[in-house]
């Protein structure tokens, strides 16, 4: 990874609505924008939802109950084999937030260079502690969690040896603008010693382009081909035009940040100065 340039990701998460075809789009709206991985979400249905939940009544474009919803979201391995050969094809990383350990169990058969906890799986030690035995890269995101959560987390990541960056996160879908708090990034790095990255669900990218100013070192946004299709995710993700218009401000962000550069006259200005000052005596 080069820390240097922002890591952008992608999220594609469940929003292929388990059609491989509309997956694969969406991989190729990240390659087309410029993006550095992909990412989607796993999970083992029946460790991470009760028999309770899945069985409740629910309509959707795969039947009437949680269960069937649930389940048309997931992929399987015959899929997972799709998308690994496909982005390969691509030339674009990708990889998975695990809702699970089955489901970290079953990504294990892949050669993926990074993971990602989910903020809801940051409190899961059992589960932390599998993850970073893996000693793959890690996100992880900080939504829902208290302090005594992420110094826990950060603590087994170390303890374990495995590289890892925190992402500040706000888990509502989509955020209001007011719940930012994109300060937090600042603190996280001063009271963490360590890179921080942001994850955004908001509508809109003007803050995203502030956490990129904020020296963030990984980006991570949903992305959809169309935010009225069916899914929770939809409307806190970014249409191709949109994160690819993303994508390319925050390249020009990194670019415009520079380097300190007080009381330093650039070549360029020296010849303007003169044309600027002759009047000058």
């Amino acid at each position: 990874m080069n820390k240097s340039r922002i890591f952008i990701i992608a999220e594609i998460g469940i929003n292929h609505n388990g059609d491989i075809d509309l997956a694969k789009k969406l991989i190729d709206v990240a390659v087309d924008s410029g993006a550095d991985a992909v990412k989607f979400q796993k999970r083992d249905i029946n460790k991470v939802y009760s028999e309770e939940i899945l069985n409740q009544q629910r309509e959707s474009p795969w039947g009437t109950t949680q269960r069937e919803q649930k389940q048309g979201l997931e992929f399987n391995q015959s899929e997972y084999d799709e998308i690994d050969k496909y982005c390969k094809l691509k030339k674009i990383n990708w990889f998975v937030s695990c809702w699970d350990t089955n489901s970290l169990e079953f990504m294990e058969r892949y050669d993926n260079q990074y993971q990602k906890v989910a903020s809801a799986m940051i409190v899961d030690k059992n589960f932390l502690k599998m993850l970073s035995k893996t000693k793959k890269h890690t996100f992880i995101s900080t939504g829902m969690s208290t302090k005594n959560d992420i110094e826990n987390a950060v603590e087994i990541f170390k303890n374990n040896d495995c590289s890892y960056e925190l992402m500040h996160c706000v888990s509502t879908y989509p955020m209001d603008p007011k719940d930012a708090n994109l300060i937090t990034i600042k603190q996280l790095q001063e009271h963490f010693n360590c890179d921080v990255g942001y994850s955004g669900h908001e509508s809109g990218i003007s803050i995203s382009y502030a956490a990129a100013a904020l020296g963030i070192t990984s980006l991570e946004r949903h992305i959809t081909l169309d935010r009225s299709m069916y899914g929770s995710d939809q409307a806190a993700s970014l249409e191709p035009r949109g994160f690819k218009e993303l994508v390319g401000g925050v390249r020009k962000i990194e670019l415009s940040l520079g380097k300190p550069s007080m009381g330093l006259v650039t070549d360029k200005e020296v010849e303007i100065s003169k044309k600027l000052r002759q009047h000058i005596k």
